[in-house]
């Protein structure tokens, strides 16, 4: 079984938009005993918190349901229970490595190293408001990521 856990710093738009569109890709593939997936937050600000309406909408729009969501904190023992902490931008790979006590497994990623854009960082909506920019490139990430844990 594939463990993903993906990490944003609220756990409201980036990580949970990703957690649940790979969730609707492996199950459109007949893959879901293959998968565990979810997704944290490296701060506390939204725990408890919904996915954020705009992110909520915007994952509706494709059909995607991310009912019953709670924002969570990642914890020092997520490290050891999931293969993959693929994170949205450097910052939250900075906080996921400080919240494991490192990253001596190398088991912490960005999202889109896992398409031909390594090194570059998801698309923010909190800040731009662009919520189709940061559909796009978890789209493509998640793509990148199914095709590489299908292989493996």
């Amino acid at each position: 079984m594939k463990k993903i856990l993906f990490v944003c710093h609220g756990n409201i738009c980036r990580s949970p938009m990703a957690e649940f569109v790979l969730k609707d890709m492996v199950k459109k593939r007949g893959l879901e005993a293959r998968y565990q997936i979810a997704s944290a937050a490296t701060s506390r600000e939204e725990i408890g918190n919904p996915v954020y309406p705009p992110a909520r909408r915007k994952l509706a729009e494709h059909g995607i349901v991310c009912a019953g969501h709670q924002a969570r904190q990642m914890t020092k023992s997520d490290y050891d229970d999931y293969d993959w902490i693929v994170c949205m931008d450097r910052a939250n790979v900075r906080n996921a490595s400080r919240i494991a006590g490192g990253d001596p497994q190398n088991k912490i990623r960005l999202l889109l190293d896992f398409t031909e854009r390594t090194g570059q960082e998801v698309a923010d909506p909190w800040y731009t408001g662009d919520f189709e920019a940061t559909w796009q490139d978890v789209l493509q990430g998640c793509e990148g990521l199914i095709e590489k844990t299908t292989r493996s």
